[in-house]
């Protein structure tokens, strides 16, 4: 088991804030591993987790938080729990100590940890690395999980694990906030563009301080991946000291600054993906070619296997495993998802598209007109970027959710932006304006959550609606 962190949780009191998927993980964990827990959620708990909860003899309590939730040595507060909301506040005031999910699971983790975060690609990330893990693992006989903000909580699969095996998790900046020993022994910081400033008062700075959490307990024998494009990362790590931490790789289409950043990593040299070390000759991985022919589309997504590929190699995994993962791999469910073709319109699912980098990437990626289907939560993004891509790019613009005004607001003035009340409207919108030969994409720009649970949610309605339109 990694140290520092406890070797059990025998006798501890723990409160579990937030009864979602996470938290109910989380609670069963700490109870297996004999602590008493209670778990307290500020809304309704749902009818399956409250006969979870029961089944195991766990106490539980929804709609507001009680003086219970205090007597307790250890709170474990889920990724979608603000840490300014009153409870939280009451926590610290009572020096209980606050830890998150990710966190937590990690001190009972014996497998060897990669872990991705970053503002952009680390689902599709996270997805390459673990097709590349299980492509080596089937011959060399390891098991490999996937787990975190991709879906399955860390804390559900950490149990049977042994140190031979790799557990690839993706984590947000939510989940970061509240970690303290976690070192991951690969960590990936994919990109860091403006996200989720409502939750860090408009500051960029709070957001990567928040992001830079996933190295903070790395040590000598770990390794640091970043991203040699991203001028954030490279003006932070190009004269930024590890001494006593991880070691540091790189992975970027801009070879030069790769290498100058890193001692080891991934680069994009003469149309191929390329692994380099200074203490080994370079190695192919893969064509762009060939990555094209896979649907590979934009460079993102070469960003996105350069770093499948330097993560991979940091954990010891071959490039030949590497190369034939990246050739056989689909992509991933709700991102630039092909959907279907109807009346010679493509429709493109980017419901994961959850702020205007991602959205900016999406049109970057789609060749010839689109018409867009955006809209949801505002998250505090700049609109102005997108102007002229959106000029460039969009035939027309149907929004939708609490954002719509300013999508209209940014624009209006350059392309018909129609508004929709509920996305069964924006779908039937959206397919009447697109001609043949254009593609109507779905690609949010916001998050989903005045409308939708998640991103998933919302993608997989899309999907339906689309289907139903066509019928």
């Amino acid at each position: 088991m990694k140290e520092p962190g406890p070797s059990n949780a025998d006798g501890m009191r723990v409160t579990v804030i937030g009864a979602r998927r996470s938290g109910i993980a989380a609670a069963l964990l700490m109870q297996e591993r004999g602590a008493e827990v209670f778990v307290s959620d500020a809304g309704p708990v749902g009818a399956p987790e409250r006969l979870e909860l029961e089944e195991h003899g766990i106490g539980w309590e929804q709609d507001g938080h009680s003086s219970r939730v205090f007597d307790a040595g250890l709170c474990i507060v889920s990724p979608g729990v603000p840490p300014d909301v009153p409870v939280m506040k009451d926590m610290r005031r009572r020096g209980i100590d606050i830890v998150s999910e990710i966190e937590a699971a990690s001190w009972f983790c014996e497998a060897r940890m990669i872990a991705v975060t970053g503002t952009d690609g680390k689902t599709t990330t996270v997805s390459l690395i673990t097709a590349i893990c299980l492509e080596y693992a089937a011959e060399s006989g390891f098991r490999v999980e996937v787990a975190g903000n991709i879906g399955v909580p860390f804390s559900s699969v950490v149990g049977g694990l042994e140190r031979r095996d790799i557990v690839v998790v993706e984590i947000s900046s939510y989940q970061l906030e509240a970690c303290r020993t976690f070192h991951p022994d690969v960590a990936v910081i994919t990109n860091i563009t403006p996200d989720h400033l409502d939750r860090y008062g408009g500051s960029m700075e709070a957001y990567a301080r928040a992001k830079y959490r996933i190295f903070a307990g790395q040590q000598c024998d770990d390794t640091l991946v970043v991203n040699a494009d991203d001028p954030m990362l490279l003006e932070r790590f190009r004269s930024f000291s590890l001494s006593g931490g991880p070691r540091l790789a790189a992975f970027g289409c801009d070879g030069m600054n790769a290498r100058e950043l890193g001692s080891s990593g991934a680069v994009l040299e003469n149309g191929r993906i390329t692994l380099f070390s200074d203490a080994e000759p370079d190695v192919m991985v893969i064509s762009e070619r060939e990555l094209l022919k896979r649907g590979f589309a934009g460079r993102h997504n070469v960003s996105n296997a350069l770093a499948a590929s330097a993560a991979a190699a940091a954990a010891g995994i071959p490039a030949g495993p590497a190369g034939r993962a990246l050739a056989a791999f689909r992509g991933v469910e709700h991102r630039q998802e092909y959907v279907c073709e109807r009346n010679g319109v493509t429709c493109i699912n980017d419901s994961k598209a959850t702020n205007l980098q991602a959205l900016q990437k999406a049109l970057e990626a789609v060749t010839g007109r689109v018409v867009l289907i955006a809209g949801g939560r505002d998250k505090g993004g700049d609109y102005s970027m997108l102007r002229e891509l959106v000029e460039e790019k969009v035939a027309g613009m149907v929004v939708i959710g609490e954002a719509r005004g300013l999508f209209r607001e940014a624009y209006g003035d350059l392309v018909p932006v129609m508004e929709a009340v509920s996305l069964h409207e924006a779908v039937s919108k959206g397919v009447d304006a697109a001609l043949p030969g254009m593609t109507l994409l779905f690609s949010p720009g916001c998050s989903s959550f005045d409308m939708f649970d998640n991103f998933e949610e919302r993608g997989s309605m899309f999907k339906r609606i689309l289907r139903e339109v066509a019928a």
